[in-house]
């Protein structure tokens, strides 16, 4: 049968974050956009639900933020982790410069569901539920479209100025242009499954760690989504010893957990993660850009890919739209895209690549931890959770909406993010020394030698 055509002046490929984000600004400018996405709705349990105060105050400059709070959502204003038997409080989102002084944890379908029904307000946004893309299509060097399924068997062919990879960290956008893919070791995997929440729980704790273990815990209201952190690949060697045995180190950890652990009953419950950080060398081609976990997918540490994500899809927006309107995408804007958005993604990457080294400590150590000093006297520099919750929260080079609500105070937010950035590296230099010499001291086995 002969293909159906479509065409558009962009093919979005993917509706995630990114995706649904760059969708509706590009509609926002006036451009005709298809968005494509392979399910046939947004429901998918189990990824990142923290929505950081940098992706409110762009709701914010898009006159989104008031409805979009109206949302079930939970407002976490600081971050805090139990090592062992200290509790430490390590970044305080209260002073960001931002309108949203709060990290807001969401489902993420119910964020995507909020962007789709508004950018379908829009007459040229066009979002495709079960359309997955299977191919690229070229004429000579240039990609001038993609393939897709949909759910009958049939095949499509959406033809576009330009397509924008936001398929994810498995992007078949990127594979079918063969663009390189540098890859970065990383130690751990990361168990998700959810526990019940009660309303006596600790609050602003989003970690633990105790006993060679490390859990993260986000708060859904009425259950926690929880993230068990595991040395890379041995999910197999856990199932082995059993749900009771997996039970009793999620009890040994979060020891408030009792009686509910037994709501874990088979494994079909736990679904693996497996983690990842990598980054494209070349995020483009002609006709073809990739932003979001496409491009660089990041690890769960600090909860910010999604953040990220939506941040390259502002910038690309900025970029793209006035290229469009001149009637020409060239490579030249693309590469634009790639330089400003590369740079973050880098600093951001290089952060989690060094918070990883930290769990080989913990994998380390079956006992009872002790946090190193060096560490906890970090924690009590002036400012530094400020400064910390700054890095998590806005983070590096945050964007802004071009023709959104003006920012008076812009100047003094690029200041204090310099300022952050620096503390933030000062801590980790600090305590990443302190985790040397416990190594070379040969402290007991039970001492925690890691940032």
């Amino acid at each position: 049968m002969t293909p159906e055509v479509v065409k558009n002046t962009c093919c979005v490929v993917g509706g995630g974050p990114a995706g649904m984000m760059l969708g509706y600004l590009l509609a926002r400018g006036g451009i005709q956009v298809t968005v494509l996405e392979k399910h046939n709705d947004f429901f998918r349990d189990f990824r990142g639900d923290t929505v950081h105060p940098s992706t409110l105050e762009v709701l914010y400059e898009l006159g989104l933020l008031d409805d979009f709070l109206k949302l079930p959502h939970q407002k976490v204003t600081s971050a805090g982790l139990v090592l062992g038997g200290s509790s430490l409080q390590v970044a305080d989102f209260r002073r960001v410069p931002a309108r949203c002084k709060f990290v807001a944890l969401m489902p993420q379908w119910d964020f995507l569901n909020f962007l789709s029904d508004r950018a379908k307000q829009f007459q040229s946004f066009e979002l495709r539920l079960q359309h997955e893309v299977i191919n690229l299509i070229r004429d000579g060097r240039r990609i001038t479209g993609v393939e897709a399924r949909v759910a009958d068997g049939r095949t499509i062919q959406v033809h576009a100025d330009l397509v924008v990879g936001c398929d994810g960290r498995h992007s078949v956008t990127r594979r079918a242009a063969q663009l390189e893919l540098l890859e970065y070791g990383v130690p751990i995997d990361v168990l998700w499954f959810r526990i019940s929440r009660k309303p006596d729980d600790p609050a602003q704790v989003l970690g633990n760690a105790n006993y060679g273990k490390a859990l993260i815990l986000i708060d859904r209201s009425d259950y926690f989504q929880a993230g068990l952190i595991i040395p890379k690949g041995s999910f197999e060697e856990i199932k082995l010893g059993g749900i009771e045995q997996f039970r009793s180190d999620i009890l040994r950890i979060a020891p408030y957990f009792d009686g509910r652990v037994n709501e874990l009953q088979d494994w079909d419950q736990i679904k693996v993660l497996t983690v990842q950080i990598n980054r494209l060398r070349s995020w483009y081609r002609a006709g073809l850009l990739c932003v979001g976990d496409a491009a660089h997918a990041m690890s769960p540490a600090g909860g910010v890919g999604i953040n990220l994500a939506i941040q390259d899809a502002v910038a690309a927006a900025n970029l793209l739209t006035p290229a469009f309107r001149q009637g020409s995408i060239s490579e030249t804007t693309l590469a634009a895209v790639q330089r400003r958005r590369e740079f973050p993604t880098r600093i951001t990457q290089a952060i989690q690549v060094a918070l990883h080294q930290g769990f080989a400590g913990i994998f380390a150590n079956s006992g009872p931890l002790k946090a190193p000093w060096q560490f906890k006297l970090a924690l009590h520099i002036p400012g530094i959770h400020r400064a910390l919750g700054y890095a998590v929260g806005i983070g590096v080079r945050p964007e802004h909406v071009r023709n959104g609500t003006s920012h008076a105070k812009q100047g003094r937010a690029l200041v204090t993010a310099g300022i952050s950035l620096v503390a933030g590296i000062a801590v980790a230099m600090v305590a990443l020394r302190g985790a040397r010499q416990l190594r070379r001291r040969q402290k007991p086995a039970h001492s925690l030698r890691w940032l």
